[in-house]
């Protein structure tokens, strides 16, 4: 029952060196290995990361980084029969092995299984907010998806094809619970913590900029792309709620263009502009007990709803190839 356990880094020398240390420990009696699978940063991470008895690989120069790409780049390294997924700004709970792998054992139809991830940054609007959400795939018990990592089983893994879909700048946890689900395997939330997640510590809205810049926010709309044709297809289009969301998005921004020239006075149709996203603000507020967190909320529907279709007509790379990287540290 060992584990490979796969930290996803980009520029985190601040907290690496405690991410591996806390999955060292984890494994302590369980054994495995460690695979750090880094998406191209500028900072110390590599350095710091090949201190310690780990691999580390990193994409080249060439490839194009994403979310979905770090997984997967980590699974083509690994070799054991369970696969423990966590970012490097994360800290992996002293008991959660033991028991995932317990639940595995007793479950033979589990891909994977999680649980609680904290988030320990209470500073920034969007991790603030994302504390708050109360979704489907953070309930306890049966999910859809493995939102922040969590334990997999290989064997489910290969029947899926693929890890991560590395052309996903996001969901890509969402991408693998459909492949997954959509080939009979089921996927599991433990009440218990899984790690402690500290983000990053910037302003929400410089933070939303730079995932517009990254492409992060294109993630929605290149899995619609990803989906087209395929078995989990119509499954996708059943379970993932934000398409809902971003369908009264577009309806509103699109009456709010059409109110100026449908009506007698232009002057009129900008006032019932004005009132109506006055009123959406105010509904996000009282339901956010925040006006920062509720205008946030809608300035951040704005960016998603604009980037979707950027992602849908994405160019797209065969997900399961192999990705040009290199060995920075064979862990000896």
């Amino acid at each position: 029952m060992t584990v490979s356990v796969i930290l996803k880094t980009l520029n985190e020398e601040a907290r690496i060196g405690a991410a591996i240390e806390s999955v060292l420990a984890a494994l302590g009696g369980i054994g495995g290995e460690i695979i750090v699978a880094d998406g191209g940063s500028r900072d110390r991470t590599l350095a710091i990361a090949a201190t310690y008895p780990v691999r580390v690989v990193q994409l080249e120069p060439a490839i194009r980084p994403s979310c979905g790409i770090g997984p997967q780049l980590g699974f083509q390294y690994s070799r054991e029969p369970f696969i423990c997924l966590m970012d490097g700004d994360m800290l992996v709970d002293p008991g959660f092995l033991p028991e995932a792998l317990a639940y595995l054992a007793a479950n033979p139809r589990a891909a994977g299984v999680t649980g609680h991830v904290e988030e320990m940054n209470d500073t920034s609007l969007e991790y603030v907010r994302r504390g708050r959400r109360v979704s489907p795939e953070n309930r306890t018990g049966p999910i859809d998806r493995m939102n922040g990592g969590g334990l997999y089983r290989r064997e489910a893994i290969e029947q899926a094809g693929y890890l991560s879909d590395r052309n996903l700048h996001g969901y890509e946890e969402f991408d693998l619970g459909l492949r997954l689900r959509a080939r009979g395997w089921t996927l599991h939330r433990l009440d218990r913590r899984f790690v402690r997640h500290f983000g990053h510590a910037i302003n929400a809205y410089a933070l939303l900029l730079r995932r517009w810049k990254s492409g992060y926010l294109r993630g929605i709309g290149e899995l619609l792309r990803a989906a087209l044709g395929k078995p989990q297809g119509r499954r996708l289009l059943q379970d993932l709620p934000e398409l809902k969301l971003w369908a009264v998005v577009y309806a509103w921004l699109i009456a709010m263009i059409a109110l100026p020239f449908a009506l007698p006075s232009p002057a009129l149709g900008l006032a019932i502009d004005a009132v109506l996203t006055a009123g959406i603000i105010g509904m996000m507020s009282l339901r956010q007990r925040s006006l920062s967190l509720g205008l946030y909320g809608v300035v951040a529907w704005l960016f998603h709803a604009t980037a979707l279709p950027l992602g849908f007509f994405q160019r797209r790379d065969a997900p399961e190839a192999w990705i040009e990287s290199r060995v920075v540290s064979d862990g000896s």
